[in-house]
């Protein structure tokens, strides 16, 4: 890149499933001189990063120390509330502290009117700083991989563009400007809501053909061949042992946890109902997350689990392997 950025000191607030390695990979990737200043409310992750990366990662004792040693900030956190708590607690928040010049970067999914909420009080007190909502897509396996795409709320021509792109693309593959504020958030509520339906009804047609008498294989390949072509099927497969790689290989672990599904499917279909749009399948999609978030064969895994609350067959290699 022609352009150099200067990111000696980086904050990073929110180590789970998502934020963990995309840390990992800012502790691998930016210059020799910078410092990872984090915060995570289980300290033993953070403990954990710093054996590992004892000379570039920190441990900070809030978001608001965070925001002290740093001027860039990442947060990553699980929802909302969270999101305010970060940013707006009054003792040990971000923005308890001056943040004046400073640059900070959401990559939480959450609701567009907390986005906006917390960037109109930042923009309203510390009117040089900068915040963005950039949420990502890809799951867990693409956190790991630095293969996730980012949805940036803001325009390409944003004077901030060129380095946020820099930052993000140590950790991911594609860095999207969706347009403006709350914009990201938008876009990836869209995105998990199409992802989600994909899902179930992948789910679905997998397990139709199947007591028809196909081979899930055949399936997959039927569906790569076809109009119905779609991430989901190809690398995301739920029924177990299609896809090597598929968190359904897996026992359903290490993807995207099927309570989060629900959570951003909620979150999609309130937007829908704010901005007008019919959405048909908005409802039922709903119902089936729900049911599965609470169904104690499917939670903490990962959302393709759907396919076990529908009652697919995931034994089906000793079928075939039988007849």
């Amino acid at each position: 890149m022609s352009e150099a950025f200067d990111f000696k000191t980086v904050g990073f607030i929110g180590l789970g499933a998502m934020g963990k390695p995309m840390l990992v990979h800012l502790a691998n990737k930016l210059p020799s001189e910078s410092q990872l200043y984090v915060f995570d409310v289980v300290e033993q992750v953070v403990d954990e990063l710093r054996t590992k990366f004892p000379n570039r990662v920190l441990k900070a004792s809030s978001a608001r120390d965070v925001a002290q040693q740093t001027e860039t900030i990442i947060t990553m956190v699980p929802e909302g509330s969270h999101v305010r708590s970060v940013y707006l607690d009054p003792q040990k928040g971000v923005c308890s502290t001056d943040i004046s010049n400073k640059l900070l970067i959401d990559c939480s999914t959450i609701d567009t009117a907390t986005s906006l909420a917390v960037k109109d009080y930042i923009a309203e007190n510390f009117p040089s700083a900068s915040f963005y909502d950039s949420p990502v897509s890809g799951g867990v396996v693409g956190a790991v991989k630095g293969t996730i795409a980012f949805f940036l709320g803001c325009a390409e021509w944003d004077p901030n563009v060129k380095r946020l792109t820099h930052l993000m693309s140590l950790m991911g593959k594609q860095i999207i400007p969706c347009g403006g504020p709350s914009l990201g958030l938008a876009a990836k509520l869209s995105n998990n809501y199409l992802s989600g339906v994909i899902a179930i009804a992948c789910s679905e047609a997998m397990d139709m053909g199947m007591r028809s008498g196909l081979d899930p294989r055949t399936l997959a390949k039927v569906y790569a061949a076809g109009t119905a072509q779609n991430t989901i099927c190809d690398r995301f497969n739920p029924v177990p042992h299609v896809y090597p790689e598929a968190p359904s290989s897996k026992g359903y672990k290490e993807g995207f946890k099927v309570q989060l599904m629900r959570k951003d499917f909620a979150l999609a279909v309130d937007m829908a109902k704010r901005v007008g749009s019919k959405n048909v399948l908005g409802g039922v999609g709903l119902e089936t997350y729900d049911g599965a978030s609470k169904d104690p064969r499917c939670r903490d895994l990962d959302s393709r689990v759907v396919y076990r609350y529908l009652g697919g067959q995931e034994d089906w290699q000793s079928h075939v392997n039988g007849s």
